[in-house]
């Protein structure tokens, strides 16, 4: 159904639990948008994708990090997965983007280890030539040829990837909060949706018109009349609901705020008027108000977003007065390599297993 916000909740299914640095923090985007001094494409290097401060990217390092998280999608999801669009905007597109945002964060964050004095000790510079040697050893001629990356590239991306993980570690050290059961909270619910919108052809959702709309309302009506008749509720899941999730359990702040508010003033087997939502009107059956297993998973969910906003703040003091420059015209050629025999998709896990 898509309640949770998200924009593309698919990337963190495939890619979160492969990609952990890049997805830690803010982006970094080297655009218009950006909190720093953005300068014009001029005097770069053949295969030079940008500059932040005196750090460079090149192509070859892109195409690493572009080429395993593509690939990592595909293994989990397919490659129709690509035809998925956002705004007018593909998820490649979207993909590409992030990818650049994440070597530029990862960048910035060795030179942000030089302010701090912190470098890799010779054990970690050690497993950073394991790593590379082990993911090198993995790629066929075909893949060495189109990604360009040898393995002494390869050794300094896990090198600054690992001094990037470092220096996040060493910022978020001395945060822990306490988070009480009532901030935590976890909740259960059971709902019936009945949806107010299509879906094109390009999977966008279509609202309905008054008519249709006003029909979802009055078939709304007649399951909440028989649930609060005593019909079992389950039953009316089967029979009424248009979402393949019957039931979800969350904390405050990760759902539609009208869903969530109807939701938290329940009561354990307490059932909602009709609620609406951007997806349609739901009749909602709290099943607990308490989930102890789940609220304190989500205990440490919170303290882990605390140490995010607190190394945001260092960070982003840090980066908001560096140069940034991308070379456009050599970023515009950029894409994904469409080729049968390019399937390397290991970089990251290469990564965990090696350092851990």
């Amino acid at each position: 159904m898509g309640l949770i916000h998200d924009k593309y909740v698919v990337r963190f299914l495939a890619v979160l639990s492969m990609v952990v640095f890049m997805t830690t923090g803010c982006k970094i985007k080297l655009n218009e948008h950006g909190n720093t001094k953005i300068v014009l494409t001029t005097g770069f290097d053949r295969d030079e994708v940008f500059r932040i401060d005196k750090a460079s990217c090149r192509l070859p390092e892109v195409m690493v990090y572009l080429t395993n998280v593509k690939n990592q999608y595909e293994k989990a999801l397919g490659s129709q997965i690509w035809q998925t669009s956002y705004e007018g905007e593909t998820l490649e597109e979207d993909v590409k983007e992030t990818v650049l945002a994440g070597i530029a964060r990862i960048k910035a964050m060795n030179l942000l280890a030089e302010q701090y004095g912190i470098s890799l000790s010779d054990e970690e510079l050690g497993r950073a030539a394991r790593a590379a040697g082990q993911y090198y050893e993995s790629l066929s001629g075909r893949e060495r040829e189109l990604l360009g990356a040898d393995e002494r590239l390869l050794r300094m991306m896990y090198e600054e990837y690992s001094l990037a993980e470092k220096v996040y570690e060493y910022l978020i050290t001395d945060i822990n909060p306490e988070i009480s059961d009532d901030e935590a909270r976890t909740i259960t619910v059971q709902h019936i949706l009945i949806k107010t919108y299509s879906l094109n052809a390009a999977g966008e959702r279509v609202p309905y018109p008054d008519e249709k709309k006003k029909e979802a309302y009055a078939r709304a009506k007649e399951a909440l009349r028989k649930a609060q008749e005593g019909e079992e509720f389950a039953k009316l899941i089967a029979e009424y609901s248009e979402d393949s999730n019957p039931s979800y359990s969350f904390e405050k702040g990760t759902m539609e705020a009208a869903f969530e508010e109807a939701s938290f003033n329940l009561g354990t087997d307490e059932i909602s008027d009709i609620v609406e939502t951007g997806h349609g009107y739901h009749i909602i059956k709290c099943i607990s108000t308490f989930d102890r297993e789940e609220t304190d998973r989500n205990k440490v969910k919170i303290v882990e977003q605390r140490r995010k906003e607190v190394f945001n703040e260092e960070y982003s003091g840090f980066v908001e007065g560096l140069t940034r420059s991308l070379n456009e015209e050599l970023w515009d050629t950029v894409g994904f390599i469409e080729d049968a025999e390019v399937v390397t998709g290991s970089f990251f896990e290469v990564y965990q297993r090696v350092f851990g």
